[in-house]
């Protein structure tokens, strides 16, 4: 016995041997060669510097990682140049600081695991491999980590108990990974090959006979190959068909009809199977969907092991997902309940995803559930403190998880004891905790409410009987801004109801009747259900008159509240008819304005007596279009002017001439009006540079990519200059579509807005802004780049720490960068770890800030009170309906000004008052003749 036990070992040790010669990397020092020698000069100079280079940047690394200890790539890359460095020492103390703050994969953990193995001679060398694979297990689930550790245990089997040890971690191996549907295979197929190692050694020579122990060792590892088999065929694994073959084979005598029966059923349950892992086999990382299609699967066949290895499988390819270890964890705590399984589970889950404050709060309670230690779950909830939640809610949660536990812990019928100073202990660090540490994260403790505080007088009142302590907690909450609350009141009064006395309840409804805004009528009702029970009646007159009085103002108020809303209603009525009224009378002037000019250049080829009469038929007409004196002025200074010799013939070679020709030949352009019946195939193009050469030809370049252009409409001012935006018209629906896609995209160093074309008096809310206003919790935002920071550099920074998606710089209308960006990453869980690695990392001087986009809303403009809305209505009229224009330099005679437009004194300024937008009633200005108005300009 001792003798096959031996040869067994040779053997062992042996293939082991062999095994570890293979997987000695290419370059090691032991796999020989003569590279050093074949080497020449030029060669070992460049190394000598590529080791220069190394050192340098492992020296970089270990910098950033004493800044920043949850850099993962940062981890990854020092081991990656330690190891290929062979600096042993450094290279352990990097891998062990990462195996401490993350769960590494089976990738890092197999690397480590060889380099070990490589130099593990002695025996207490070999010790160490073996704590090492022992932590290796408890990661994740991983088939090819049990395997090595399996073999690994095979070249021990010379020692004492080692054949043994090697069977105990198979079995170990069987239970973690035997059902795996794709990679169990190999480890029984390993564990079977073992054990016929064994067989063979224990065979007696050829010839002799054996002895009866001997013999007897013979038959017990048949049946132990036998055992292997059968159990192996009960399970649905694939190539079950060649192991069936493999037993036939090599069975002496015929397989019993329960093993094929069991046989069957497993072949049937590996056809159920198949479906779902083709489909994890052809579908693409993260797989979530096809492995909770599985996962629901087994749940519905409800065998608990096969349950746990398709969850452990699923966590393995998607580690970073908190939702997934929810559901793990929650199956665990109600359905197998093992103590080792439940806080292994729980304590990866919080390793892998530490952003996630439920994952923390089910550990906490786990923890509880199965009795661990006081000090470990006091420490467990100081690491979940500087986990680095992602909201100020997070933290309140926590602590009121713990403080909970804090409660369970406290005898209450004991005066007092160490578990129940511990717990106002805790209250009062929460409180302080979340007005410091939290607040000054956040700009908000999380807490509004106060319920930490709340919880904390219930314990004192109810548990404790101490309800003056009570009574001072709940004083402190109303200073934080919650007096103007009824609830707030009205629970504390069912407090005090419950463990105080009238007095105190009475004064409390009293001055909740004061200091209540949003519901005082129930506070008053319920003051009076109080003294209708128990008062007295100078305590029931007391109550009606202080109600009385009170809901007499708050009705006032809320009348005063309504004339005012109706006032501000009527006069954004009268404003909006005002604006529709200043803008038909802004077409109209617009539309006589091009009649008259048109009507001019004809004059100009006809001769003076027929320019007369037609000057003399036009006036009525523009006088019956409500243009007034203004229009008729600015025609007869265009007359005059040319009469007394003011704009004599110049020369066409002059550069003036040849501008005014360029920007005649823009204003000779007929205008195209826009047609809303093809809004759906017309973008509006705006922030264009108002000194573009040739919009169309540009644009037209810009957009064809889109799909066919049938016609581009540029915007020109009256002088003939572009404007800066215009609309361009595709012929197909699918090409607007996709023109969207160049908004923002810079065209002569200006950010170009595309939008949709809509009408904007059919749909005044509609405004174009393509990025989410809400909290997006995989995208980031960053604040305090450097302006000199491009979108690659960035993208180099963030890329790091996930995939990243899209980054937007945030420019203004100029183009110019305002140290801002947005960073979206594929998942929630990859944006988390961006934000606690990223968070105060110094980009070119500057230290950036990264947080969750969660853009606050939008705050709606106040509406103006009465006073001052009439005071600015009638001047912002003045703006047109565009606003206000970018000069605010009058086109008309200081004089025609000062006898139309009376100005009036405003905050901002002067602002003129035109008779056709004020809302004062003035006096008709007096008429001037044409005549009148040119003696006027002679004597200026």
């Amino acid at each position: 016995m001792a003798a096959a036990g031996a040869e067994a070992a040779a053997a062992a040790a042996a293939a082991e041997e062999e095994k570890k010669e293979k997987r000695l990397p290419e370059g090691d020092p032991e796999s020989g060669g003569d590279s050093e020698d074949e080497g020449d000069s030029d060669s070992s100079g460049d190394g000598e510097d590529e080791e220069k280079e190394n050192e340098a940047e492992i020296q970089r690394l270990e910098e950033q990682l004493s800044i920043n200890a949850f850099d993962y790539n940062c981890h990854l890359d020092l081991i990656k140049l330690l190891r290929q460095e062979g600096e042993l020492v450094k290279l352990r103390r990097a891998r062990q600081k990462m195996s401490e703050l993350f769960p590494l994969t089976e990738e890092i953990w197999l690397d480590w695991l060889k380099d070990e193995i490589k130099m593990a001679s002695e025996s207490s060398e070999r010790e160490k491999v073996y704590e090492l694979f022992e932590r290796a297990v408890k990661d994740y689930i991983c088939p090819e980590i049990w395997l090595e550790y399996a073999q690994y245990s095979i070249g021990g089997i010379g020692q004492e108990g080692g054949i043994e040890k090697v069977r105990s971690i198979f079995e170990r191996a069987l239970t973690a990974v035997g059902l795996h549907v794709t990679k169990g295979t190999a480890l029984w197929e390993a564990y079977r090959e073992f054990e016929n190692a064994i067989l063979e050694t224990a065979q007696p020579a050829p010839g002799s006979v054996p002895l009866p122990e001997q013999q007897q060792m013979l038959c017990s590892q048949l049946e132990k190959i036998h055992t292997l088999f059968r159990r192996q065929l009960g399970i649905p694994l694939l190539d079950m068909e060649a192991s069936y073959a493999e037993y036939e084979e090599w069975s002496e005598d015929p397989i019993p009809e329960t093993i094929i029966k069991n046989y069957k059923k497993a072949l049937q349950q590996l056809e159920n199977c198949k479906p779902y892992e083709e489909a994890l086999l052809s579908a693409e990382t993260p797989k979530l969907a096809e492995y909770q299609a599985y996962i629901d699967f087994e749940m519905k066949a409800g065998d608990p092991a096969r349950i746990q290895l398709i969850y452990e499988r699923a966590l393995a390819e998607n580690c970073l997902v908190p939702d997934l270890w929810a559901r793990y964890n929650q199956y665990l705590d109600r359905q197998l309940k093992v103590k080792e399984l439940v806080l292994s589970a729980h304590d990866r889950a919080v390793r892998n995803c530490p952003w996630t404050v439920g994952l923390w709060i089910r550990y906490l309670l786990a923890m509880e559930r199965h009795r661990v230690d006081h000090c470990i779950v006091s420490e467990i909830f100081e690491k979940a403190l500087n986990a680095g939640f992602i909201q100020a809610t997070d933290y309140v949660e926590i602590w009121q998880a713990y403080l909970d536990y804090l409660r369970r812990r406290v005898d209450f019928t004991q005066d007092s004891s160490k578990e129940l100073e511990e717990l106002r202990s805790a209250f009062a660090r929460a409180v302080e905790y979340l007005k410091q540490e939290v607040e000054e994260r956040f700009s908000e403790s999380g807490d509004p409410s106060c319920t930490i505080m709340q919880n904390w007088a219930r314990v004192e009142a109810r548990l404790c009987n101490n309800m003056q302590k009570a009574r001072e907690l709940w004083d402190n909450i109303m200073t934080k801004g919650n007096a103007k609350y009824a609830n707030m009141w009205l629970e504390y009064y069912n407090l005090e109801r419950a463990h105080g006395d009238t007095q105190h309840c009475r004064k409390a409804l009293h001055r909740a009747v004061q200091c209540t805004s949003d519901y005082p009528e129930h506070v008053c009702e319920v003051l009076l259900t109080l003294e209708r029970i128990e008062g007295t009646l100078e305590d029931w007159d007391a109550a009606v008159q202080k109600t009385e009085n009170r809901l007499a103002r708050v009705n006032e108020q809320r009348a005063k509240a309504a004339e005012k809303e109706a006032a501000l209603a009527k006069l954004e009525e009268e404003k909006a008819e005002q604006r529709k009224q200043s803008r038909a009378e802004k077409k109209a002037s617009k539309k006589a304005k091009k009649t008259r000019t048109g009507d001019k250049r004809k004059a100009e080829e006809d001769d003076e007596g027929e320019w007369g009469q037609e000057e003399e038929a036009e006036q009525p007409s523009k006088r019956h279009k409500g243009d007034g004196d203004v229009l008729l002025a600015e025609e007869e200074m265009e007359v005059e002017t040319g009469l007394f010799g003011r704009s004599g013939p110049e020369t066409s070679d002059h550069p003036q001439n040849q501008k005014e020709k360029a920007s005649t030949s823009r204003k000779d352009i007929p205008k195209v009006l826009h047609d809303s019946s093809k809004d759906n195939v017309t973008v509006f193009v705006s922030n264009l540079s108002y000194s573009m050469a040739d919009p169309e030809v540009k644009l037209k370049e810009l957009f064809e990519s889109c799909g066919e252009v049938a016609e581009i409409r540029p915007v020109f001012s009256n002088k003939g200059t572009f404007r800066g935006y215009c609309y361009v018209e595709f012929k197909e629906e699918k090409s607007a579509l996709q023109a969207l896609g160049l908004d923002r995209k810079v065209v002569e160093g200006r950010p170009m807005f595309v939008s949709p074309c809509i009408d904007k008096n059919k749909n005044p809310d509609f405004k174009v802004f393509r990025y989410s206003t809400t909290l997006e919790k995989h995208k980031l935002f960053i604040s305090g780049l450097p302006f000199s920071c491009t979108k690659e550099e960035l993208e180099d920074v963030c890329k790091a720490h996930g995939n990243v998606k899209d980054i937007r710089l945030v420019t203004n209308r100029a183009g110019k960068p305002k140290g801002l960006a947005y960073v979206e990453y594929e998942n929630e869980a990859q944006a988390s770890q961006a934000v606690l690695k990223m968070d105060g990392l110094t980009v070119k001087e500057h230290v950036i800030k990264v947080a969750i986009s969660n853009p606050p809303l939008r705050k709606l403009p106040d509406k103006p009170e009465a006073g001052r809305a009439s005071q600015f209505a009638a001047p912002r009229q003045a703006y047109g309906a565009r606003g206000k224009g970018r000069t605010q330099l009058s086109m008309m005679p200081r004089a025609l000004q000062r006898q139309n437009h009376p100005v009036t004194k405003a905050e901002n300024g002067m602002v003129q008052n035109s008779p056709a937008t004020s809302s004062e009633p003035s006096e008709e200005p007096k008429k001037m003749s044409n005549a009148d108005f040119a003696r006027m300009l002679l004597k200026k």
